[in-house]
């Protein structure tokens, strides 16, 4: 086990938000957790832009049933691709960095995309590759492991050889139990976050803090790695 190596896992989101990235630009592989239960009315098929008015929320349609895991999920129907690219083409248009980086995004948006991961799994790779953050992805789905809770995240780190798993604040005072990382001779880091103010359109409507990383991406470019970095902090738990 390659004790310097950082491993970081979430579910797959659409449009992911700035600590989204945050975690994953401090981790050296970051496994997608495609093989849970779906949330619903939660932020795994939604996030939030801005436009002229303020935050504006954008939802890709779902099929879904109870307990269904997000792998399975279906994109309801194909409209709502077209009304997302017009809407991000509205707000952002005039963004400083819009027209560098939105044709290779835009191309998602011609996908047929039936399930909803297979979407959110291919626009965070592609996500990573603008804002220049090289870091190895996995699918939970495609690693098997027995356990549940900490103990499938103890299994998850140990596939991908890291020796420290990176975590936010709010899961370790949740339902993680470092004792299970500790016991397995795995490091556990805590991530905090501080949603950093960066340049944005509209000012009359105000900063909006922590929207979809598009957002960043459009209005500051090259510099969002280097800002989403600086937002986070990182407090590493007592060896094993």
């Amino acid at each position: 086990m390659n004790a310097a190596r950082v491993c970081a896992i979430h579910q797959p989101h659409y449009l992911p938000w700035l600590r989204y990235f945050a975690k994953a630009a401090l981790a050296d592989v970051f496994i997608l957790l495609d093989d849970v239960q779906f949330t619903k009315n939660g932020w795994q098929n939604r996030n939030k832009v801005k436009s002229s008015s303020g935050a504006t929320l954008l939802t890709v349609p779902v099929r879904h049933t109870a307990e269904q895991l997000i792998n399975e999920v279906e994109i309801a129907s194909p409209q709502w691709a077209a009304k997302h690219a017009r809407t991000l083409e509205m707000c952002y248009g005039k963004a400083p960095h819009f027209a560098a980086y939105w044709p290779p995004l835009r191309e998602l948006y011609d996908h047929p995309w039936t399930r909803l991961s297979e979407l959110a799994i291919a626009q965070f790779r592609r996500l990573c590759e603008l804002i220049g953050l090289e870091i190895e992805t996995r699918v939970s789905s495609a690693i098997p492991t027995q356990e549940e809770a900490t103990g499938r995240l103890v299994e998850l780190c140990r596939a991908v050889d890291a020796g420290a798993y990176l975590s936010g604040e709010f899961a370790s005072d949740a339902y993680l139990d470092p004792a299970r990382f500790g016991a397995a001779g795995i490091r556990l880091a805590l991530m905090g976050w501080e949603a950093p103010e960066y340049a944005q359109l509209y000012p009359r409507a105000g900063f909006e803090p922590d929207l979809a990383i598009v957002d960043l991406l459009f209005n500051e470019g090259p510099r969002t790695l280097e800002i989403l970095r600086a937002a986070a902090r990182v407090t590493w738990e007592a060896a094993p």
